[in-house]
């Protein structure tokens, strides 16, 4: 199969979808591999790096879309990609399509198949290509979140480890997946006085047992939100519907109730993001400020660590995008019913029910 790897061209995307060792084994399986020109630079990955493990260098995105089969990116495409996609040409990426009709719209009418990373899952649940990034952006939010609560940055002016004598800050994560669970582990760390919740008490009996001990769990519901939010000083939305549009678990009228310049990180903007008050931002100007209360809202936090990220995407999606390769789509899918999960669009038809459901359109299941 020919596989094309475009630059990426999201604000501030250093990510690239693929590293050389990647291409590399695609080529020893004797696929064709096209790479945009640049494209690996904002990882630390030359051209010279991908032509040395096989790949072909392209001038410009048009020309690897024109060539290739397959197209294996790290973001959706934005509106001057529409146009490249092909009929029939499958393209693999985040797409996050719930929290964007536009995008969505484009993609039914580009009849091309998508096959989305975030609703790849596997029989117990888990979904393999979210993890990696999903722990990157755990680990950052409660980084990030920690500088914007400095003074200088507009917060209350904490310290989230506190000092000697000096009570750290208050830490309220909402959602006990990877992504939460990699907030505490960091803020834990940090030393603050993390809560984590989540809905599932099988989930917090393990964290409970596993976590630090400066992380408490509580069952999450809009009457222990409204309790802890007086008391805490960084929020982190952390909560996950997979394929679908994240729940709002904190409204406008809510933000009344934490202390000014309190931080909220909702790291669920990719799926329209689990504060009512949240839009999402760039890394060029990542946080705005309602009712007091700063709102960090980086829609590709994953993109600040381009090299980790890079290597941890690629790790997880080698094995997938060689099963598209070997066998093509269709018969990849059959044979894989997780990958199959990942199919979202195909000839212009909605696959993936909560897609479907985010926008009140035709829903077609997915016949193989």
């Amino acid at each position: 199969m020919i596989i094309g790897i475009p630059k990426e061209i999201k604000n501030n995307e250093s990510r690239v979808s693929m590293t050389p060792a990647g291409v590399r084994e695609l080529i020893k399986k004797g696929h064709t591999v096209y790479v945009e020109k640049s494209a690996g630079e904002g990882s630390g990955f030359s051209d010279e790096q991908y032509l040395a493990n096989g790949a072909c260098i392209l001038q410009d995105a048009a020309e690897v879309y024109d060539k290739s089969e397959m197209i294996v990116k790290v973001k959706e495409p934005i509106e001057s990609e529409y146009s490249l996609i092909k009929e029939g040409q499958i393209v693999f990426t985040y797409f996050h399509f719930a929290s964007d009709k536009i995008l969505t719209e484009a993609m039914i009418a580009s009849k091309s198949v998508c096959i989305a990373y975030e609703t790849v899952e596997t029989q117990d649940g888990q979904l393999p290509l979210l993890i990696p990034m999903s722990e990157v952006a755990g680990r950052m939010s409660t980084t990030q979140g920690a500088v914007f609560l400095e003074k200088p940055k507009g917060g209350k002016g904490k310290l989230l480890s506190g000092i000697p004598g000096v009570a750290p800050a208050k830490v309220l994560i909402i959602g006990a997946g990877v992504v939460g669970v990699n907030a505490a582990k960091i803020a834990a760390g940090y030393g603050a006085d993390v809560t984590i919740m989540d809905i599932s008490l099988p989930r917090l009996r393990y964290l409970d047992d596993t976590l630090p001990a400066n992380v408490k769990t509580m069952f999450s519901s809009e009457e222990n939100i409204r309790k802890e939010l007086p008391h805490t000083d960084m929020v982190i939305g952390a909560v996950l519907k997979p394929g679908g549009k994240a729940p709002h678990v904190i409204t406008r009228e809510m933000l009344s109730l934490l202390t000014k310049g309190s931080v909220l990180v909702d790291v669920a903007i990719d799926q329209g993001g689990c504060f009512e008050t949240s839009k999402p931002t760039s890394h060029d100007n990542p946080v705005y400020t309602v009712d007091g209360i700063l709102h960090y809202c980086v829609a590709n936090i994953p993109g600040a660590v381009p090299y980790t990220s890079t290597t941890g995407l690629s790790n997880a999606t080698l094995p997938y995008v060689m099963m598209l390769a070997d066998k093509g789509w269709h018969k990849a899918c059959a044979d894989n019913e997780s990958l199959a999960k990942g199919v979202n669009m195909v000839d212009g038809k909605i696959t993936y029910k909560a897609v479907a459901d985010a926008f009140a359109l035709a829903y077609s299941p997915l016949i193989l």
